[in-house]
């Protein structure tokens, strides 16, 4: 969301599940800011439309950017578990409307700026792993800094740099070795020696 403060978006979420389960899911993650809508009765209907819909019963994973004419400018269709890469969804709004400035600057630039040394734990707030890593973490007395990967510039592209493309949280750089995912035997192994 910080990443597209300023641009002339609106951001809705759709979902085949139903409302009492969009609440419960949105209240997991300390609440979201954008419109939850459900597509659950007629089930899927709306997926179906968009042409994402699956005979089993769920929908792909999709992003479409729809211009301010109603037109479909761009589509993104990847697996349920990847996380879309938000600095290519910019790029693509860029795209779509050139006249808009970018207010974040150079992100290569603003990568050199993020933490380094210590325990620095790149996450999400609402990952179910970011929140065992985090139990952890304090339980066992390390201290850490964390990094949101989607309101930190340069985090999501330098993650995925780490775990060759992919969005993986939590991934931890302690003190320049890499650990991608809350493995636990890895982190034992560093940090309680």
């Amino acid at each position: 969301m910080a990443k597209l403060a300023g641009w002339n978006v609106e951001i809705i979420a759709i979902s085949v599940d139903h409302v009492p389960c969009l609440k419960a899911w949105a209240d997991s993650l300390g609440g979201i800011s954008y419109p939850l809508l459900s597509d659950f009765w007629p089930h899927g209907e709306v997926a179906r439309k968009y042409g994402v819909f699956r005979e089993e019963g769920h929908p792909e994973r999709a992003i479409f950017i729809i211009d301010s004419e109603g037109v479909i400018q761009y589509i993104d269709i990847h697996d349920i578990n990847d996380q879309p890469d938000n600095d290519l969804l910019c790029e693509e709004l860029a795209r779509i409307d050139p006249q808009h400035v970018k207010l974040e600057g150079d992100l290569d630039k603003k990568m050199t700026e993020l933490p380094v040394g210590g325990v620095v734990m790149y996450c999400t707030p609402w990952c179910p792993d970011c929140k065992l890593a985090r139990h952890w973490l304090q339980k066992n007395g390390i201290p850490y800094t964390e990094v949101d990967i989607f309101t930190t510039p340069g985090a999501e592209r330098q993650v995925r740099k780490w775990a060759g493309g992919h969005l993986i949280t939590p991934t931890f750089n302690i003190d320049g070795k890499i650990i991608i995912d809350f493995d636990l035997p890895k982190l034992k192994e560093t940090l309680l020696k």
